[in-house]
């Protein structure tokens, strides 16, 4: 079961950074993603990069 929560957070430091690549917020992703999980990787993947500021 700890794998388990190990994996979990893995994923919501990949998505985090992830969403940075692509102009997000990377805190806020990462915390959607602890709820989310891998349908947060899906979504992050599926929108498109935001325009420099």
């Amino acid at each position: 079961m700890e794998n388990y929560f190990v994996g979990w957070g893995t994923l919501a430091l990949i998505n985090a950074g992830l969403a940075q690549e692509k102009n997000r917020s990377g805190l806020n992703w990462f915390f959607i993603s602890l709820l989310l999980g891998p349908f947060a990787t899906f979504l992050i993947v599926v929108f498109a990069k935001l325009p420099e500021r």
